[in-house]
């Protein structure tokens, strides 16, 4: 069964402006799916649909088999947790706090957490590369430190499929390849699927260099245009429709593993 099913999904904020025409993609488990595409292609609206922040028009949105336009909040996070690209640090939570927070959905939401749920905590504090921060101050941390609590907090959650939108949009590039690699690791390790939104294609063949099982969809005028192994789909015939750009797909030394070289706008 697939744990992450969309069915013909459409959307629009008004009858005038249709967002997604016909939706379809799916997700196994052990799999990434990057959702690429133009600016304004509607990937941060596909993310917020699957979440339910968005209401479609039609089809279905099925996690785990089960409709998600009938379930109820703390049943959708039993099965999916999400990770944004930022989050507001308006109060001074401690790292610990913020992590505990992937716990509320069993519990009462003023609940200190149980002494299960502390532990749990703590080993995805660990399994992100952060224990001994448990008592450091939110507020405080720089911008990969940041985004690798927000991981941990999804990872709290003991779900089975990560909801990712634009997770390195704010990381310089030691930050970025330490989360794909916390990416990578998760997948091996626990049998995470993970759906992700991202500006940038290389990381796609990343993961596909990494031996993750990797799919990817090209988003654009409201629809998949075409969905598949990175290897498959971004080519430069498909970049140059997609983007309007000259790009080529170059390998390392080795030859395995393979990376886009973009060279010009068209």
């Amino acid at each position: 069964m697939d744990i992450l099913s969309l069915q013909d999904v459409c959307f629009s904020y008004n009858e005038k402006r249709t967002i997604l025409n016909n939706v379809n993609l799916s997700i196994e488990e052990g799999e990434v799916f990057c959702i690429v595409g133009p600016n304004g292609c509607g990937k941060s609206t596909l993310i917020d649909c699957i979440l339910g922040i968005n209401k479609i028009d039609s089809g279905k949105i099925l996690l785990a088999g089960k409709d998600t336009c009938k379930m109820k909040p703390n049943e959708f996070a039993k099965y999916a947790a999400y990770v944004p690209q930022a989050h507001a640090q308006t109060f001074s939570y401690t790292v610990m706090q913020i992590v505990l927070m992937g716990r509320t959905f069993t519990q009462n939401i003023f609940s200190p957490g149980t002494k299960e749920d502390k532990e749990i905590a703590l080993n995805a504090i660990e399994t992100v590369g952060l224990r001994g921060y448990e008592e450091r101050d939110y507020s405080t941390l720089s911008g990969g430190e940041l985004q690798l609590v927000l991981i941990a907090r999804a990872i709290a959650q003991k779900s089975k499929l990560l909801i990712m939108d634009e997770p390195t949009a704010h990381l310089d590039f030691k930050n970025e390849i330490r989360c794909m690699e916390l990416i990578c690791q998760l997948v091996k390790e626990n049998n995470l699927s993970v759906v992700m939104a991202t500006h940038f294609l290389n990381q796609a063949y990343f993961l596909e260099n990494a031996g993750i099982k990797t799919s990817v969809g090209l988003l654009n005028d409201g629809c998949f245009e075409i969905t598949g192994e990175p290897s498959n789909v971004l080519i430069p015939e498909n970049l140059s429709k997609t983007f309007n750009i000259v790009a080529e797909v170059a390998a390392d030394a080795s030859g395995e593993r393979k990376y886009i070289l973009p060279l010009r706008n068209i």
